[in-house]
């Protein structure tokens, strides 16, 4: 059964804005400042945990103190 050329042509038009809104959610899900953004509110998220915040800050306190001994030695 044959199909008239308005209908065809309607359906390649939905096809095309489909496939541009698929096109549009796949640039910004790709987007490298989405990673960088994600990446920068996990890292913040982590260390507003004591733990790890406080086991940095003893790291930081041995390494200053390892290096001032190694200054002044």
């Amino acid at each position: 059964m044959a199909r008239d050329p308005e209908s065809i042509q309607s359906e390649i038009e939905k096809t095309r804005d489909a496939l541009a809104d698929s096109l549009d959610a796949l640039t910004d899900r790709a987007n490298p400042k989405r990673f960088v953004d994600s990446g920068k509110a996990q890292a913040k998220q982590k260390l507003e945990d004591p733990r790890i915040r406080y086991a940095l800050i003893g790291v930081g306190v041995i390494l200053a103190a390892a290096i001032l001994k190694k200054l002044f030695s």
